[in-house]
């Protein structure tokens, strides 16, 4: 069904706030995904502070335009089919490791590339990306290898307190 210049207007307007938000985007080809699973990949993006946003590669092409994004080109060589823009608004790694999740369930999602620290990135950037561990556990695992120097010098000084009491 063909949009009216007024819901291309507010297409546009409503992706480029979001391209103003986002710390980091992905783009997906959600092409045979049954309704209910893009439900619930939205639900689960919601959850981790992102946002889904399906429109037209036109229309996308126009607001990162008007957004000063550049790299259009590079872009759409890897976006073949349908288009959805997963914005990461409040963790930059997230969508990644979301739809990345999201794929291995539902081999219909593809992962094309993204933008990351305002560039351009592959697939398999993106896949590094989903890699990695959310935030708090990183921050458990280096308090855990801080902490560890000290927990093993109090168990030393344990033992030798025991050897001569």
């Amino acid at each position: 069904m063909a949009l009216t210049k007024a819901q291309k207007t507010k297409q546009i307007d409503s992706v480029k706030e979001k391209i103003a938000k986002q710390k980091s985007v992905i783009f997906v080809d959600f092409a045979k995904v049954p309704s209910k699973d893009m439900f619930s990949l939205r639900k689960t993006l919601k959850e981790g502070g992102c946002n889904l946003k399906v429109a037209k590669k036109t229309l996308v092409r126009i607001a990162f335009g008007q957004s000063g994004v550049t790299f259009w080109n590079k872009m759409k060589a890897v976006i073949p089919g349908q288009l959805a823009l997963v914005f990461g608004i409040e963790d930059e790694i997230a969508p990644a490791r979301i739809a990345n999740d999201f794929a291995k369930k539902q081999e219909n999602l593809k992962i094309l590339g993204g933008i990351f620290e305002n560039r351009f990135i592959e697939k398999a950037k993106v896949l590094e990306l989903a890699s990695i561990p959310p935030r708090n556990i990183l921050l458990g695992r280096l308090v855990g290898s801080i902490y560890s120097p000290v927990s093993s010098f109090v168990r030393v000084l344990n033992k030798i307190s025991e050897k001569n009491n």
